[in-house]
Order: structure tokens, then sequence, then C-alpha cells
């Protein structure tokens, strides 16, 4: 079984920053895919960026420029850094991940992220 726990949400005014955080812990083999999704407020889960362990990357086109994310494969962690954030970010932001061995997905309880001023 394997856990993911997210922080690093909060209440940001337009314009500003956050850095979300997940780590995986459990029997962790190798996180093939880490990334996040998202929800917002009477819409769809939506991809935001994923990573695969040989860092190759994919963003949803609204977060081009502005997003950036990182893994630390020792530690299981994957990162989100999010820059010049707009209220339409605002959301629950989900961990994702995916282990081939497994063939199995995982998510994380998510993160809420809100754009206000």
């Amino acid at each position: 079984q394997v856990q993911l726990v997210e922080s690093g949400g909060g209440l940001v005014q337009p314009g500003g920053s956050l850095r979300l955080s997940c780590t995986a812990s459990g029997t962790v083999f190798r996180l093939n895919v880490m990334g996040w999704y998202r929800q917002a407020p009477g819409k769809q889960r939506e991809l935001v960026a994923t990573m695969t362990s040989g860092d190759s990357t994919v963003y949803t086109d609204s977060v081009k420029g502005r997003f950036t994310i990182s893994r630390d494969n020792p530690k299981n962690t994957v990162y989100l850094q999010m820059n010049s954030l707009k209220a339409e970010d605002t959301a629950v932001y989900y961990c994702y991940a995916w282990m081939r061995i497994t063939n199995v997905e995982y998510w994380g309880r998510g993160t809420q992220v809100t754009v206000s001023s």
C-alpha cells in the first residue's frame, strides 16, 4: 500500500506563488509517474502536470510558463512550483502516482489552493 501526503496549499493573492509538495510512503517501488491534478468547484478533475521517473513532463496548456513540476526520486517526493497564480487556479490539488510494476494508481487526499484578493 502506498500513501500520498500533500502539503503547501493555502490562500494567496493573484500574481503570488505557492509550492506544493507530495511524498509517497509505504510499500513504494519505482513510481514511474508522479504528478498533480486539480478539481475546481463544479468542474471535473483535470491534469495539471506530470513527470516520469525519466524526467519527461506534461503540462496542461493553462499552466505552461507559470507552473514547474519537479521530483526528488530518492525521497519519493514531487513538487509543484506555482507562480503568477490566477483566480482560475483556485481548486483542490491532488497528488497522483502510478507504479508500472503493479499497474496501480494512487491519489492523495488533496490540498486546497485559493487565489483571491
